[in-house]
């Protein structure tokens, strides 16, 4: 009887604890999101379309615009012990984190704006590790200060956006045949992954 009301109360303890933990994590997303935050513009949660994109083009661009304003004002003012720091040894860190967000922008760019199914030599060199996270991620993706993530997200970012006002709806409704799970998959889910 002894044995099982330990086990209880450490399964009580733990469970609370992350609970309690990821209730907190969701109290910032309100804060990270709000207009009244440096650089936000006073449409930022308006989900709509947008000037210079086909009308569904620009839903997705403001989905993207106000997910990369949630996660820059979630990290802005972080330095580089903090964006280093692992919570445990199987975790990532913030960093990995962001570049893993521009790595996965880089993959959608090649899988849906040149029909390839993988990144080249060259892009593999610089991604793959961001995209795979784990092990290698832990150990080659530290020692950058924050500007180095928010650059690489800024310039993915920008080529995106300038491939999206060469498209139009017809193209992001386009399916993949086997792509997620080897299944029928179209470029707005590919994309609504980025988000």
């Amino acid at each position: 009887m002894e044995k099982q009301d330990a086990w209880s109360r450490r399964s009580f303890l733990k469970t609370s604890a992350t609970a309690a933990s990821g209730l907190a994590g969701l109290g910032v997303i309100p804060q990270c999101g709000s207009a009244g935050k440096a650089g936000a513009p006073a449409s930022i949660h308006i989900i709509g379309p947008q000037a210079g994109y086909s009308p569904q083009l620009g839903t997705l661009v403001s989905m993207l615009d106000w997910m990369r304003h949630v996660v820059v004002n979630t990290v802005l003012g972080l330095g580089q012990k903090e964006l280093d720091y692992l919570h445990d040894p199987q975790a990532n860190s913030i960093g990995t984190m962001l570049q893993h967000l521009a790595a996965l922008e880089v993959f959608y760019q090649v899988t849906t704006f040149t029909n390839r199914r993988e990144l080249n030599a060259t892009e593999k060199k610089q991604w793959q590790v961001a995209l795979d996270l784990g092990p290698a991620a832990r150990k080659q993706i530290k020692g950058y200060d924050l500007d180095y993530y928010l650059n690489n997200l800024q310039r993915g970012r920008e080529y995106t956006l300038a491939e999206f006002r060469k498209r139009d709806d017809d193209w992001l409704m386009q399916v993949d045949p086997a792509f997620f799970g080897n299944q029928p998959t179209n470029n707005y889910c590919k994309w609504f992954h980025v988000c």
